[in-house]
């Protein structure tokens, strides 16, 4: 089934907060980010290069903080926002680089997916692929976490993660699942390939049927002095790994 026919949720919110000077400047900076309000103090705004016609509400620290949860670092900035348009499979799997891909098999806490979009950015992957019902919503706190990556990264969510994997492997990628069980280290298998790196959700790991679709298995080598990495770090060593074979270098 052609990924376009693959129906893609969109998060159920029309309206989304953002916070943060990192999340907030990136938004703006989005042309396919539409942006509907600001709500900023006078000096957070002053450093802000605002859109012309964007509404402009202007408050103090406490006022903000009763807009985003918890104790939250607003830095004096919250911009509400409309979820992005979906990004389809066959457009990413179109770029022809040896650029990494990162696809997460039920990694559902947003501060994870967050820092893994943030690591994708660093090391210029051509974006991160999800299962729909299994992934976070975008959100403020995604959004902070990601640093404004969440703006720079295609992410794209489909109802089946498998068939997915099927038409990435079609496109030409090596299908590389992170395990801590496998024999070979992530270096060894690496080789020139197209690599598509699959993370598994903390603890649970890898699904069986998500490690079939995997052309090979990889281990990071890690000392045993700790079991294993959180799936945020685990991603971001694994997109350093991918980009150091390329000699330091953005791969293109």
């Amino acid at each position: 089934m052609s990924s376009r026919k693959q129906r893609n949720r969109q998060p159920a919110a029309s309206v989304l907060r953002f916070w943060g000077r990192h999340a907030v400047e990136a938004a703006l900076a989005n042309p396919a980010r539409r942006a509907r309000r600001l709500i900023a103090t006078h000096d957070a705004a002053a450093r802000l290069d605002i859109p012309k016609g964007l509404r402009v509400d202007y408050g103090d620290g406490r006022d903000l903080g009763l807009l985003v949860p918890g104790d939250a670092p607003h830095q004096g900035l919250v911009l509400e926002v409309e979820p992005l348009e979906q990004v389809w499979l066959e457009d990413l799997l179109a770029d022809r680089s040896h650029r990494p891909l990162l696809v997460l098999d039920q990694v559902t806490d947003p501060h994870n997916v967050g820092a893994i979009l943030r690591s994708a950015a660093a090391f210029d992957a051509i974006g991160i692929v999800t299962q729909d019902r299994h992934a976070p919503p975008e959100s403020g706190a995604l959004a902070k976490a990601a640093s404004g990556a969440l703006e720079r990264v295609p992410w794209v969510r489909v109802v089946n993660l498998a068939r997915a994997l099927e038409e990435i492997a079609a496109a030409g990628f090596w299908r590389i699942g992170l395990a801590g069980e496998a024999d070979a280290t992530l270096a060894e298998v690496l080789g020139d390939s197209r690599p598509a790196l699959v993370l598994g959700a903390e603890g649970e790991g890898l699904r069986h049927n998500i490690a079939g679709h995997c052309d090979q298995l990889a281990r990071l080598p890690i000392s045993a002095a700790i079991e294993s990495l959180n799936v945020s770090n685990a991603a971001a060593v694994a997109l350093y790994a991918a980009a150091a074979r390329q000699g330091g270098k953005s791969p293109s």
